[in-house]
């Protein structure tokens, strides 16, 4: 790669990301590289493009006005890139994907290596964010694709994967243990674990629609520490079943007696502006 261009990209994802360190993992460079190359143009064009402090960087007011213009050189670079490897015949290339936990946990590498045997070359990128992230992530072009939930913004093109349960997750020696379907109603008995982050998550609009406010007393978007609290008998939560295979946590999963869903789907921009990778990954959905 040119090494202008190396530099417009260092500074294009460093904003992106927020901090020298992430741009650096991003691209493949050290964190000094990525430093260097963005002191380099600062020096070539004189204006100082980011303030740097202890959390990070900042676009200056000089900053923000060339970012667009390095954004289209290093956008132009991309599609390049895409015609190239489309001549090549996926002889190489790169997929970036947006998703969630339980995807990324137990769907991802199934397809990976599915489509890692037809295509060995081809490297990949992983953002884990909330379903508002992902979307915000595909419409801005941070990444090529990825995994959310239905309905999704309407400028995306989507498909449908499948219909996950959302269910009760109580203690091993919780008192409705034996129910066969658990209450909803009797969520909001005890201190409630809930699974949310950014935009409103499933678990709210099922109290919403039943009318219910749950005592909630711990919210974070980690799966896995949810679990870990109701195992503890902390409290109690509802989770997708797609989180629950394999769990190490001496947890039990209750179908609700007010059955909820979440719809799961993979959504770009456009199928038919896709690069070559990403049409064929498309193909290869079905091995989750």
């Amino acid at each position: 790669m040119d090494m202008n261009l190396q530099k417009y990209m260092s500074f294009v994802k460093t904003v992106e990301y927020g901090s020298f360190t992430k741009a650096a993992e991003m691209l493949n460079y050290s964190q000094s590289g990525i430093s260097r190359m963005i002191a380099d143009l600062e020096k070539e064009w004189k204006v100082v493009l980011l303030e740097r402090s202890k959390g990070g960087v900042k676009l200056t007011s000089d900053g923000l006005k060339l970012l667009p213009y390095a954004k289209n050189l290093v956008s132009d670079y991309e599609k390049l890139q895409m015609q190239v490897d489309e001549l090549n015949g996926l002889q190489s290339g790169l997929i970036r994907i947006g998703t969630f936990s339980s995807v990324a946990t137990h769907w991802l590498q199934n397809i990976i290596k599915e489509f890692g045997k037809d295509y060995p070359h081809i490297d990949y990128e992983f953002m884990l964010g909330d379903y508002t992230e992902i979307e915000e992530w595909i419409l801005e072009g941070r990444v090529d694709c990825g995994f959310l939930r239905l309905p999704a913004h309407p400028d995306l093109e989507t498909i449908f994967l499948e219909q996950d349960q959302l269910v009760a997750i109580i203690p091993e020696n919780h008192p409705l243990a034996d129910c066969e379907k658990f209450p909803v109603s009797a969520l909001c008995n005890e201190p409630f674990m809930l699974l949310e982050k950014g935009a409103k998550a499933e678990v709210t609009e099922i109290f919403e629609k039943c009318n219910l406010t749950p005592k909630v007393h711990f919210t974070t978007w980690d799966d896995y520490a949810i679990m870990a609290m109701v195992e503890s008998g902390l409290g109690i939560s509802i989770m997708p079943q797609l989180i629950l295979k394999r769990t190490p946590y001496k947890i039990i999963a209750k179908e609700l007696d007010v059955p909820a869903y979440r719809k799961i789907a993979f959504a770009l921009r456009s199928k038919k502006n896709a690069s070559l990778a990403v049409k064929r990954f498309l193909e290869y959905l079905k091995y989750r």
